[in-house]
């Protein structure tokens, strides 16, 4: 049998351009779910866990789609909500810190900076926990460990923090922007988790 015959029999692979693209559109696409599944508020947390199981489902080139997405965030969401009501009760506090530094408060503008340093740390734990989430997994394991990551591996930190800089610059240009963008923030910080976890 000649050469061309078996080249033509063996099944074609996808371009690294192609598979690229494809995650990227995939990105985009979970940043649609996690915002529609964000609607509920304190939801969020839920939302951006199923969305990075969902991408590291994609990235190790496993079978889902929505109906796994739904599945992940109706078991996320069981502890994710009182994570995400939490989250809101430090920004109010954070918010309070700054309306003191604005008042001209004696000390406000330290007290004010070190609980906007506090939120962002915050943020990119609870992204970074969300990020690691499994069906079996607890989210107070989840947080703590995250936490640590947060604090021992700045660059990861800083990468999460960056892609959250692209999320408010694309709603403050427009805000549906945002809304896909999400999605790329969920893929930073798997990758991120995952660069940790094999370094």
């Amino acid at each position: 049998m000649s050469q061309a015959r078996v080249k033509a029999r063996t099944p074609a692979t996808e371009s690294v351009f192609a598979e690229r693209f494809g995650v990227f559109a995939e990105c985009l696409l979970t940043g649609v779910w996690i915002a529609v599944a964000s609607l509920g508020v304190v939801t969020f947390p839920a939302a951006f866990a199923a969305g990075a199981r969902h991408l590291r489902r994609r990235i190790g080139h496993e079978s889902g789609g929505l109906r796994e997405f739904v599945a992940d965030f109706r078991v996320a969401v069981r502890g994710g909500w009182a994570v995400g009501l939490a989250g809101w009760a430090v920004a109010a506090a954070v918010r309070v810190d700054v309306q003191a530094a604005r008042a001209g408060i004696p000390g406000g503008p330290l007290v004010g900076a070190i609980g906007l340093f506090a939120l962002i740390g915050a943020v990119v734990a609870l992204l970074r926990a969300a990020a690691s989430w499994t069906p079996d997994a607890g989210w107070r394991a989840l947080l703590a460990g995250a936490g640590r990551r947060t604090v021992l591996d700045l660059p990861g930190s800083f990468l999460i923090i960056g892609g959250l800089a692209v999320v408010a610059a694309s709603a403050w240009f427009a805000a549906p922007l945002a809304v896909p963008v999400l999605g790329a923030v969920a893929a930073a910080a798997v990758a991120v988790e995952e660069r940790y976890r094999y370094r």
